[in-house]
């Protein structure tokens, strides 16, 4: 099993103590070492949520899997304490290893997710109904490296065992409160190998989609008379699907990613209704501002 990250360079791999996250440690150190370059610099960074009392142990176990391999290691604690929705979870994970990637000056950062991980997300966000992007929210960026995306997780757990790699197992990952554990172990096991190659197919095919209209959205908006607005009678007289779609790759310029369908349409419907003069909440301490004529994006200080 081979994995291949995408140039040469310093990675912040994103090694939470599980199965995946350590099968792609061993293989990517493996393949490092072998070369006589060593192309890759591997930080080795760990994120301790604090949801369950023994998690302090996943990061013991990776930290010192990190010295035997004489990689460097990084780590901070959350304390987000039990019941932390996974939103919450992935926010300060994320978080934590965009921190680790500035402060190492790493090309992107590494995580582990896999063949099962893409299906589950598809189908979970399907249910969540955020549309065409949801689809395809795993998928590797120039900041952020997926290489497993391709493999099951049946053949990750088995080069584990194969190779005698020790893992850690999340006791939550069971816990079908949670929609994505209900996916997991309710809805996906039902999935035939022909089911699965169609629905990684569909998911391919709407990323080559995906990227050819965020170009048109953004070329769309880079036609905007004003720097950073938008014109609000041209937003006004589109239709309401392809506002939606103008608003989310608008929101997405300004760095505001993590909005829900209801934010969106509040939004749109705010924009093409409200007097001028309103301000509406977008979000991540973000204002939309209504104009006469224009509607923009605005961080007021507090």
């Amino acid at each position: 099993m081979d994995v291949v990250l995408p140039k040469p360079g310093s990675y912040v791999l994103a090694v939470s103590g599980g199965v995946d996250s350590m099968v792609l440690l061993n293989l990517l150190h493996r393949q490092n070492t072998a070369s006589e370059i060593r192309p890759w610099k591997l930080v080795v960074a760990h994120l301790d949520h604090g949801i369950r009392p023994d998690s302090p142990e996943d990061r013991k176990l990776v930290q010192a899997t990190a010295r035997q391999l004489d990689l460097p290691f990084v780590y901070h604690e959350s304390k987000l304490g039990p019941g932390t929705s996974e939103a919450t979870a992935r926010t300060a994970r994320y978080g934590f290893l965009r921190q680790v990637r500035q402060a190492s000056g790493a090309r992107a950062i590494v995580t582990a997710h896999h063949q099962d991980d893409l299906l589950e997300t598809a189908i979970l966000n399907i249910l969540r109904g955020t549309g065409r992007k949801g689809l395809t929210a795993l998928s590797n960026r120039h900041d952020m490296a997926r290489p497993l995306l391709g493999i099951p997780k049946r053949d990750l757990v088995a080069y584990a065992r194969d190779q005698n790699l020790q893992w850690r197992e999340d006791s939550t990952n069971q816990d079908q409160m949670y929609l994505r554990n209900y996916i997991r172990h309710r809805i996906l096991p039902r999935f035939d190998q022909q089911a699965r190659a169609r629905l990684e197919e569909i998911i391919t095919k709407l990323q080559t989609t995906n990227h050819e209209l965020d170009t048109l959205l953004a070329n769309q908006l880079h036609t905007q008379p004003v720097g950073g607005a938008l014109e609000r009678q041209w937003f006004n007289h589109l239709p309401h699907a392809v506002a939606r779609e103008v608003m989310a790759a608008w929101l997405r310029a300004h760095s505001l990613r993590n909005f829900d369908s209801k934010t969106l349409e509040r939004l749109v419907v705010a924009a093409k209704v409200s007097r001028p003069g309103s301000r509406l909440d977008a979000g991540r301490g973000t204002v939309l501002l209504v104009g006469t004529n224009t509607l923009a994006l605005d961080k007021p200080e507090r």
